[in-house]
């Protein structure tokens, strides 16, 4: 496979998610760190652009130089990542889509669900790439769990269990910080803090595993901490289309809790948990079987997981492992596209536009359910209905 050229807007210096995504796109060797826009100050994302390797040319000061200087180029980049603070997803994404680029974004996609039908048209209308980055799918054994459900091993999923609880915004001191605060203003986050930062990461997983889509909802969200004005806990009854049962714990107050990703699922046939924290073990029990451990990178597993797997059974993966299986997953799709071909059926997986559509949906149908007092709401975006 031919290396592709990969440019990235946002992540600049000191940012959290930045260095996952650089060593996640170049782990394989498939994209090239050629471009990028990486901070909201021109000439700091210039400088800490050039320090990372970016000739000078191709250090931009904002996403809009980037725009212009690449969309001409005969050696332009393939694959833009879009890593900026939310508010300003729909309007880069866009852009970037219309000139004909593929686009990865960070979650939440948009702001508001008419957005996010707009990046859903604007991507199919380009025939571009556009994904999302819920980067957890990119674990090996989730993977597992997605094809041993659709190969039957569970039968019928009946229930899904998803969490996604931490403690790390249950100091009420924290009020005035501004890391944290931004996070529960409506002016800054939006319609929703938890559930939208946390909770679509959870609900993502738990479509991504079962192959169903939640159509209704009901939620209970609170603020445990009263100065805030959107919900810093939200517990979540889920309905699916394929007839699943879910429930979603999502919360930033659960003092004791680190991460607090975890999936379970439970069939007719047997259940499995998983647990970010513990990404190395999958626990599946058969029924009238014993408990078992499934073990990552051990023989036996699916094409999915084995493609996943970057280094040997009994040493960690982590966070930009995942992510370096997205940025994978997208070097064959954009690859394949250009070849004419279908791409390989395990790498087929990262997360699309639709996806960011419908969590998007989601969050808007929790703050509705959540304001009504735990009434029951349509989850699905207008367009999908």
């Amino acid at each position: 496979m031919a290396q592709l050229k990969w440019g990235m807007i946002g992540g600049g210096e000191g940012s959290q998610i930045g260095p996952a995504h650089r060593l996640g796109a170049r782990l394989d060797g498939l994209f090239e760190f050629t471009a990028g826009a990486l901070d909201h100050r021109p000439e700091a994302g210039r400088s800490y652009g050039q320090r990372l390797g970016l000739a000078p040319d191709r250090a931009y000061g904002d996403w809009r130089e980037m725009l212009e200087g690449e969309r001409g180029r005969a050696d332009r980049v393939d694959l833009v990542t879009v890593a900026t603070p939310n508010a300003t997803h729909f309007e880069i994404t866009r852009a970037f889509l219309k000139a004909g680029f593929h686009v990865l974004c960070e979650k939440p996609m948009t702001m508001t669900v008419e957005e996010g039908e707009e990046i859903v048209a604007t991507a199919r209308a380009a025939g571009r790439i556009c994904a999302v980055n819920y980067g957890y799918t990119g674990y090996a054994l989730v993977r597992h769990m997605r094809a041993m459900v659709a190969r039957g091993d569970l039968g019928a999923v009946r229930m899904v269990v998803a969490e996604f609880a931490h403690g790390h915004h249950a100091d009420a001191a924290d009020a005035d910080n501004p890391r944290v605060r931004w996070r529960y203003d409506p002016a800054q986050a939006g319609i929703s803090a938890q559930f939208a930062d946390c909770g679509i990461h959870a609900l993502h997983m738990a479509s991504f595993v079962t192959g169903q889509q939640v159509i209704r909802l009901s939620a209970d969200t609170v603020s445990c901490i009263a100065s805030r004005v959107l919900e810093d806990d939200a517990q979540v009854n889920l309905r699916f289309d394929g007839g699943a049962v879910g429930r979603l714990w999502t919360s930033s107050i659960a003092l004791g809790r680190q991460h607090g990703l975890t999936l379970q699922v439970f069939g007719e046939k047997g259940g499995m948990r998983w647990a970010q924290e513990q990404p190395n073990q999958l626990y599946w029990m058969p029924l009238g079987g014993r408990l078992q451990v499934i073990e990552r990178g051990e023989s036996g597993l699916s094409p999915e997981a084995d493609r996943s797997s970057r280094v040997t059974i009994g040493h960690a993966e982590g966070m930009p492992l995942a992510f370096a299986n997205i940025y994978k997953d997208l070097a064959e799709a954009i690859s394949a596209q250009r070849a004419g071909r279908a791409p390989d059926p395990a790498a087929d997986l990262y997360p699309r536009a639709e996806d960011g559509l419908r969590s998007m949906a989601a969050v808007f149908a929790v703050a509705a359910s959540g304001k009504a007092g735990g009434g029951w709401v349509d989850a699905r975006p207008p367009m999908f209905r």
